[in-house]
């Protein structure tokens, strides 16, 4: 079961799953559309449960059935000018993850996988890794680091989840964001030949592409003796950037003639993170670096496949279905 499998990294996960012979039951409930799963539904393997998971009907799901869940449903982005709301995250983002997770463990799940973030981490100077103590510095990252926490809780002989921790994703998927630091910086040098480097620009940030996250998750199902009961850090030590340095890195990829434009109050997250431990115990290795996301991004661009639809945008698009009472 992927909860959240419409969404970025949940449509290019189902895709891979159903490829590698896995079954999908897919539950989302499709608040921004379903262009990233349109074209799987009726595809041998793979089930739509249109719901939100905060209200899902346990008795729609078949249980005996579910041999792991993969939690991706989310808010997936900081709200720093606090449009959604607090209380929504925590809805969401919290109350909705503890329910999919009880609803797991009380119908005998024994493999939960929850998408956390390194944003955890909040600011700190020296490199973090698994056993650096979270310090969460806005409502996104807090409702992780909480549902982390109540995670552990619940740890039994039987239930063991595994927490992945991931660095800001990037690259190109059938439901695009374009709210992400390295495709968001694609698209402002496709439509305005500038790219926009939020303040300072000397704030550091990892960076994982989106299949590669994918690959991750794959890994953790296919070797649940060694993933279960984890915390990992997705992404690779040599994909920590300070945001400026990220700019100029997307410009040549691009090949494009570019500016730089600052823009916004300073960014007070700044981490760097030590991703060894997932390479150690489950093989992972990146696979894409931050000039293939972004030439990817880039061309689909050109070509059509993609464009900055209001969807694109997390929070914009919450803030809109909040006001619609959608949401």
């Amino acid at each position: 079961m992927v909860t959240g499998c419409a969404g970025y990294i949940g449509s290019v996960l189902s895709r891979l799953l159903l490829e590698r012979g896995f079954e999908v039951l897919c539950v989302d409930g499709l608040y921004f559309g379903d262009v990233g799963i349109r074209e799987l539904r009726g595809e041998r393997g793979f089930t739509l449960i249109v719901e939100d998971v905060r209200r899902l009907d346990p008795l729609k799901v078949e249980w005996g059935r579910v041999e792991a869940v993969v939690d991706l449903a989310a808010i997936s982005q900081p709200d720093p000018l606090g449009r959604v709301g607090e209380d929504l995250f925590e809805d969401v983002n919290y109350r909705g993850a503890v329910r999919t997770a009880e609803l797991a463990k009380k119908h005998g799940v024994s493999h939960y996988l929850f998408a956390s973030t390194c944003s955890v981490y909040g600011y700190s100077e020296a490199v973090v890794d698994e056993s650096s103590p979270p310090n969460p510095l806005e409502s996104y990252a807090k409702m992780k680091a909480r549902v982390e926490a109540r995670l552990f809780e619940m740890r039994d002989a039987r239930f063991q989840p595994t927490v992945f921790r991931i660095a800001t994703v990037y690259g190109y998927s059938p439901k695009m964001r374009f709210d992400l630091v390295v495709n968001a910086m694609t698209l402002s040098l496709y439509k305005t030949g500038r790219i926009r480097v939020g303040r300072p620009g000397t704030q550091m940030r990892p960076v994982v592409h989106v299949r590669d996250v994918a690959q991750a998750f794959l890994l953790a199902l296919e070797k649940p003796e060694k993933s279960r009961g984890e915390i990992f850090n997705v992404g690779s030590n040599d994909q920590n950037f300070k945001i400026a340095d990220l700019a100029h890195a997307v410009g040549k990829a691009v090949g494009k003639p570019y500016e730089v434009e600052m823009y916004g109050e300073p960014d007070a997250r700044s981490y760097v993170v030590n991703f060894s431990k997932i390479e150690r115990v489950l093989g992972f290795t990146a696979k894409y670096d931050v000039a293939t996301g972004a030439r990817e991004v880039y061309k689909a661009l050109e070509e059509g496949l993609v464009r900055d639809e209001p969807w694109t945008f997390v929070i914009d698009w919450w803030a809109q279905l909040r006001a619609r009472g959608v949401a």
